[in-house]
């Protein structure tokens, strides 16, 4: 009798995600497969383990529980954790943090009405407000919009208020300092190149736009890692 539930179990999550890719926009398409990807993965580890067979249920269960993204779990032997680092991106009416190790954004309001408030704490009535209320600042928006991607993947489909929503260009806003770049990658003043590219293509893991991320935010990061890379050859050229 478990094995016919977990069968049937496993056709429900197969078919449920069969709906879901219908229905979902490209941005967040690569991390829902994930995700059902490691719930399926999980009900064939816990299938395994039922019937005796734990020498395959044990690495199948680790590779649905590091598709999930549970820290300690990768039978690929994928990067190690980053010791809680976090990387911090500002706009004008924004300030918003990336944990390197669970992928989690959280984010404060700057300025305006929501002023002082976390994007936590909001409603997405309010957040469709905020987002209203920046369509002046395209660089504040899009930085909106790589959290409501994270955190609210159906958000366009209720900000139909706007034709253009989600698909504006950000402006630049000037050329990056390398404060900013330090905090964005979210590495200590003086790093070695080698810690800069570490951070960066850990954090490109989590946000480029093809696994679900946001291509501001990875634009970001690029600029990051080039302005304190430049930083370093112009060093050495200056004492060599």
């Amino acid at each position: 009798m478990a094995r016919v539930l977990l069968f049937i179990a496993a056709i429900l999550l197969i078919l449920l995600g069969i709906r879901s890719l219908l229905y979902t926009n490209p941005a967040v398409l690569a991390r829902r497969l994930k995700l059902i990807g490691g719930m399926t993965l999980l009900g064939v580890a816990a299938f395994l383990g039922i019937t005796g067979r734990w020498g395959f249920a044990i690495p199948v269960g680790a590779m649905g529980l590091s598709l999930l993204g549970v820290s300690g779990f990768s039978p690929f032997g994928g990067s190690s954790p980053s010791g809680g680092q976090r990387s911090t991106v500002r706009s004008a009416a924004l300030e918003m943090e990336l944990d390197h190790d669970s992928g989690g954004m959280t984010g404060t309001v700057l300025a305006g009405r929501f002023s002082g408030q976390s994007l936590d704490d909001l409603s997405l009535q309010d957040i469709a407000a905020l987002w209203g209320e920046l369509d002046g600042d395209g660089e504040s928006r899009a930085l909106l919009e790589a959290y409501l991607d994270r955190r609210h993947p159906d958000w366009r489909e209720d900000f139909q208020a706007d034709g253009d929503a989600g698909h504006r260009s950000a402006p630049r806003s000037g050329g990056m300092s390398e404060e900013e770049a330090y905090q964005i990658l979210g590495v200590s003043p003086g790093a070695s190149p080698a810690e800069i590219r570490e951070a960066h293509r850990r954090l490109m893991k989590r946000l480029h736009p093809d696994l679900g991320g946001s291509t501001f935010l990875a634009s970001k990061l690029n600029e990051a890692k080039e302005r304190l890379l430049g930083t370093h050859d112009s060093t050495q050229t200056h004492h060599s």
